[in-house]
């Protein structure tokens, strides 16, 4: 057998993990942001709380299970009611996981790690970061706007750190016709952690959390 014929079966054991280990968990949010965020900075604190109090009204929260951001929402669910969970990826340098998990999975793949943050997710919350965070975030709005994805609740955090990209959206994608007004309204932002919990549950309050037959469907076919 090829070496790339075993990579498949490497693929299908992630997935088959990831599917075993995380069906357990739902309510889930997904939190996202930057690994180099220091422990000291009031993106930290914020996230820990936001974490903590997801936790404690009843949703296991998913991270990336490294450090920054990442070990900011392990820590605050850790210390709540619900689990924490950390989906952790196999890097050269930065990804180290943080002692703050309740379920760590660990990835080689980027792709299969990315189905298991949106799968099981409720709602993904989006804390200042870069690169790896912004790729997360266009990834779960292109997966609703085209309908291959559930629709769930998307939050920015700290509205002056999106501005900019909340203003080019505005300025230049919908102008140039490549995404359309309505397209706005599959995100909102937030700059609490009150604010981020009520946002969740409104959304909730007129949807309810059972997924519908069509979003069965959806999930199944993710």
């Amino acid at each position: 057998m090829s070496r790339e014929s075993w990579k498949i079966f490497q693929i299908m054991a992630e997935f088959v993990e990831g599917f075993e280990r995380l069906s357990h968990i739902q309510p889930s949010v997904s939190i996202f942001g930057s690994a180099r965020t220091d422990p000291n900075h009031p993106y930290y604190a914020l996230t820990e709380e936001i974490a903590r109090k997801l936790s404690d009204s009843g949703f296991s929260v998913v991270s990336g299970g490294g450090p920054g951001i990442m070990e900011a929402a392990n820590k605050g669910a850790y210390a709540g009611k619900s689990a924490s969970v950390g989906l952790n990826i196999q890097l050269p340098h930065e990804q180290t996981g943080n002692g703050y998990q309740d379920i760590a999975l660990s990835f080689q793949h980027f792709f299969a790690r990315k189905v298991m943050f949106v799968k099981y997710a409720k709602a993904y919350v989006v804390m200042p970061g870069g690169f790896g965070t912004l790729d997360e975030l266009v990834e779960a709005l292109t997966l609703i706007q085209t309908g291959k994805s559930v629709r769930m609740p998307i939050i920015l955090v700290q509205r002056e750190f999106w501005a900019g990209l909340v203003e080019w959206f505005k300025d230049t994608l919908i102008k140039e016709g490549t995404i359309d007004e309505q397209d706005m309204d599959l995100f909102s932002m937030a700059d609490t952690a009150d604010e981020v919990v009520a946002a969740i549950f409104r959304y909730y309050e007129t949807s309810g959390f059972e997924p519908s037959e069509e979003e069965e469907e959806i999930k199944l076919n993710l």
